[in-house]
C-alpha cells in the first residue's frame, strides 16, 4: 500500500513539474485538484489517465450585448422610479375638505406661495375655496384666520378668493382675520383687505398695491442687425400686439394701459371699502411700493403688529371663542417625478446656450401676458 501511495505521489509530483510555472506560477492542491490563484481556473487531476485537464471555459456574452443589458437596466430603473415616485409624490387627496370635527373651532386657511387658479407650488386654489365653503356650511366653525405668506398672484385668482371670503362673511356673519407672515404683498393684501382685523408679523412686507402686466421685450432691432426678418399674418390690426418682433404702437400701449388701470381701480376700491378709507387716501398709498409692518400700521393698512398666536388669541378674546379649538386647512403638496427631473435640469450646465437660444427665449418671453396683483420683491 505504501508503494502504491509513493508511486501516485511521484506521478503527481512529476506532472506538476511539467506545468509551465511562468504561465501559472502558483497552484494550490486540495481534494484531488489544483487551483490557480492568479487566473482563478481549476486544473482537474485524473488518476487513471495520469493527466491534468483544465475545464472548458464558459462562453460569455459579447460586449455589445452586455452594453445593451446595462442600458436596458438603467432605463427600466428610471421607468420604475418614475412610476413609484408618481405614486408617492402625487398621492393627492383631492380638493375635498371634511370638517366633521364634532366640536367648535376656528379654521386656519393657508394662503401660501403664488395665488394662481391653476395651483402653484404649495398653493392649491380649489382646495382653499372648498375649505372656506366647507367651514361656511359647518355650524361648529366659529371663525376663520387666513395664514398669508404670498407675493400675490393673478387678478382672477386673487379676486375669486376675495369674493369667497366676502361670501363667507356675509352668509355666516363670523369673523375673518388675516395673519400676515413674511410677505403679504399685492394679491396677498388684496385678499386681506376685507378681513375684520389684519395682524402683520413685525418682519412682514406688505402693500404693493398695484397691477403689473409683465415686461414687453422688443428684439426687432437686434433681428435687423442679424439679418433676420419676421412676418406675422393676422386679421385685426392689434391681434398680434405685444409681439417681440414689432414695437408697440401708441394705440396698443393705450389698450394695455386700460386693462391694468381697470384692475387697479378695482384693487383701490376693495382697499378703500375694507379699510374704511377714502379712495384718494388709498391712492396715495397705492403706488406699488412695499411697506414694512410698522409702516403699514402707521398708514392704516394693518390693525396690529403681532404673531400668528397673537392673532388667534385676539380673535378668541374679542369674539368670546376661548373654548374653541384651532383647526388647520392646508392642501397636500403634489409634485411628480418629472417635475423633480425638471428642477435638476434647470440647475444643470447652461454654458452651451447659444445666441440663437437667447433670442428665442426673449421671443417666447412675450408669448403670454397675465394681468397680476403681484410683487416681484420677496422677503
Amino acid at each position: 500500500m505504501d508503494n502504491i501511495n509513493n508511486t501516485d505521489d511521484t506521478i503527481r509530483e512529476n506532472n506538476f513539474d511539467n506545468i509551465d510555472h511562468n504561465e501559472k506560477p502558483t497552484r494550490y492542491y486540495s481534494n484531488g485538484r489544483f487551483s490557480d490563484s492568479n487566473a482563478g481556473d481549476d486544473i482537474n487531476y485524473s488518476p487513471k489517465a495520469n493527466t491534468y485537464t483544465q475545464p472548458p471555459r464558459k462562453k460569455g456574452l459579447p460586449s455589445w450585448a452586455k452594453a445593451l443589458i446595462v442600458i436596458g437596466s438603467i432605463l427600466l430603473f428610471f421607468v420604475l422610479m418614475g412610476v413609484a415616485c408618481d405614486g408617492m409624490l402625487s398621492a393627492d387627496t383631492g380638493d375635498e375638505v371634511v370638517t366633521n370635527f364634532g366640536y367648535d373651532y376656528i379654521g386656519v386657511v393657508y394662503v401660501d406661495d403664488t395665488i394662481d387658479e391653476y395651483g402653484s407650488g404649495t398653493y392649491n386654489h380649489q382646495y382653499i375655496l372648498n375649505a372656506i365653503d366647507a367651514m361656511a356650511e359647518d355650524s361648529h366653525n366659529k371663525g376663520m384666520i387666513l395664514y398669508v405668506d404670498t407675493p400675490g398672484g393673478s387678478v382672477f385668482a386673487s379676486d375669486e378668493l376675495y369674493l369667497k371670503i366676502k361670501e363667507y362673511q356675509q352668509t355666516t356673519e363670523r369673523p375673518v382675520y388675516s395673519s400676515m407672515q413674511g410677505t403679504a404683498a399685492s394679491g396677498g393684501y388684496y385678499i386681506s383687505a376685507p378681513c375684520e382685523k389684519i395682524i402683520a408679523n413685525r418682519n412682514c412686507w406688505t402693500g404693493s398695491i398695484g397691477v403689473t402686466m409683465g415686461t414687453f421685450v422688443d428684439v426687432s432691432g437686434l433681428l435687423e442687425k442679424l439679418g433676420v426678418k419676421t412676418q406675422t399674418i393676422t386679421a385685426g390690426s392689434n391681434k398680434a400686439m405685444g409681439s417681440s418682433t414689432e414695437p408697440l404702437t401708441a394705440e396698443q400701449r393705450a389698450i394695455y394701459q386700460s386693462l391694468v388701470d381697470e384692475a387697479y381701480e378695482q384693487f383701490v376700491a376693495i382697499v378703500a371699502e375694507g379699510r374704511d378709507m377714502p379712495v384718494d387716501r388709498v391712492k396715495t398709498l397705492a403706488d406699488g411700493r412695499i411697506y414694512t409692518a410698522n409702516q403699514a400700521l402707521q398708514n392704516g393698512l394693518v390693525d396690529m403688529v403681532g404673531t400668528f398666536d397673537e392673532a388667534v388669541a385676539d380673535m378668541q378674546k374679542t369674539y368670546k371663542l376661548e373654548d374653541c379649538a384651532v383647526e388647520y386647512f392646508q392642501a397636500e403638496v403634489t409634485t411628480d417625478f418629472y417635475d423633480l427631473l425638471g428642477v435638476v435640469a434647470k440647475d444643470g450646465d447652461v454654458s452651451a446656450i447659444t445666441d440663437a437660444d437667447a433670442i428665442e427665449a426673449l421671443i417666447e418671453l412675450n408669448g403670454t401676458y397675465r394681468v397680476s396683483y403681484m410683487s416681484d420683491i420677496k422677503k
